[in-house]
């Protein structure tokens, strides 16, 4: 939404194509893409950065389109979107990727479970409506996500019996006083400690299995070194946020470390093509929204005004550093799945057949991980942290499509083929 809004505001004619059925993403997934309502949003202070945004989208004249998916890029320009409707053809001269990120879920005996889920996942489901009221949420993993996740639920009805959280309390405490460079973050960090008053906060402290015959009944944890159980009727896991990499891959976009490469102008390493949020480094909507507001402007052709957000970006961006330094993944998750435990849950690949290999390629060609519907979104990165392996290339369709899809990108590309052998 920044970066089109202000290369809308530029004079340029824009599209913003979303593949959720309303603007907004997982940060601002509850707030509505209905302009009354959005109005009504706003003068309650609910949320104002997300109305704000909304609004200045909307106001700027940008085509929004929504609920339309990315499956593939016949040529240079032209990409083509699948929705509920039927095909998009999309073509452009600057595209701007926010492709986002996606949760890390790491196996352990018993996260195959029903009411074993993702934080954000869980936040969704509620958000979505799901009922909470009631229910023990016990919330694990790693980062700030924690927090907001279980105040969240908390002031949606939860009971929240612990916050396990993995990293030392020394790398908590140095957190906490690096804080004192971002007085908002620190004041946000406070408001949180208060909605959460009360509730149990472990560091030192992770999940080992999830226990249950039909569903999620109980879970036990490492605290201290000592294991302990909890009954509870959810479980929120964040292990970290995993950049959504495919689209920008598979336009030929240079990866670095699992990232987007891009310039200070967010220019990737393809002509056109600039990205920003999640997919060039993980660090929140704060970054996320210099980014897009450079992105567009930069893609407009307003280097100068660009250049005004450099400051902010470089202060977002080590505060980005400070998270992935403080909640860096301890080593001991790795030796939490069994040889049992299921690691690609699409195609039921226990870890036990993933010992046996040395690379991801050879895992996917002998035993089908990541060949399942999610596409290795779940044991991809999974697979990356117990083993250190890396996806060897993506190819369309970027998410599992319909066959009429399939066919007319066929078609698509056997037209092309011809122009081709015909100019020849």
């Amino acid at each position: 939404m920044a970066a089109a809004a202000c290369a809308a505001e530029c004079g340029l004619r824009v599209g913003l194509v979303d593949d959720n059925p309303s603007l907004g993403g997982q940060i601002w997934r509850s707030e509505s893409s209905n302009p009354a309502e959005s109005h009504q949003q706003q003068n309650n202070h609910q949320n104002p950065d997300a109305a704000k945004w909304i609004q200045r989208t909307r106001l700027s004249g940008v085509t929004t389109v929504c609920g339309l998916r990315v499956v593939h890029q016949p040529e240079a320009g032209v990409l083509i979107g699948e929705s509920i409707n039927g095909l998009s053809e999309l073509r452009y001269d600057k595209l701007v990727l926010a492709t986002g990120a996606r949760e890390r879920f790491l196996p352990f005996p018993g996260w195959t479970l029903p009411n074993v889920m993702g934080a954000g996942g869980l936040q969704a489901m509620v958000k979505a409506g799901l009922p909470i009221r009631g229910k023990r949420v016990v919330v694990a993993g790693t980062g700030p996500l924690l927090l907001a996740v279980a105040a969240y639920l908390r002031k949606h009805g939860a009971e929240i019996p612990l916050i396990c959280e993995q990293a030392s309390w020394g790398s908590l405490s140095t957190f906490c006083l690096a804080l004192l460079q971002w007085p908002a973050k620190l004041v946000q960090g406070f408001q949180l400690k208060l909605s959460l008053a009360g509730v149990p906060f472990a560091a030192n402290t992770w999940v080992v299995a999830a226990n249950g015959q039909q569903a999620l009944e109980s879970v036990d944890i490492s605290r201290a070194g000592r294991v302990e159980n909890i009954p509870c009727d959810y479980l929120a896991c964040g292990f970290h946020l995993v950049p959504n990499i495919e689209l920008p891959s598979l336009l030929g976009c240079a990866i670095d470390n699992g990232c987007v490469q891009v310039d200070d102008f967010q220019n990737t390493t393809v002509a056109s093509v600039f990205c920003a949020g999640e997919p060039t480094s993980v660090g929140g909507v704060e970054l996320a929204i210099i980014e897009g507001q450079i992105a567009g402007l930069a893609a407009a052709g307003r280097a100068t005004e660009a250049r005004a957000f450099f400051a902010k970006l470089e202060k977002a961006r080590r505060f980005a550093q400070l998270l992935d330094s403080t909640f860096r993944l301890r080593s001991e998750l790795r030796n939490l799945p069994l040889p049992e435990t299921m690691v690609c849950r699409c195609e039921d690949v226990p870890y036990s057949r993933l010992q046996q290999h040395t690379s991801w390629r050879s895992a996917k060609l002998h035993t089908r991980c990541g060949m399942g519907p999610c596409q290795g979104r779940v044991c991809g990165p999974a697979t990356e942290f117990l083993f250190n392996w890396n996806p060897d290339s993506v190819r369309p369709p970027v998410f599992p499509a319909r066959v009429e899809t399939l066919a007319t990108v066929s078609e698509h590309s056997d037209l092309q083929h011809s122009e081709v052998m015909g100019g020849h």
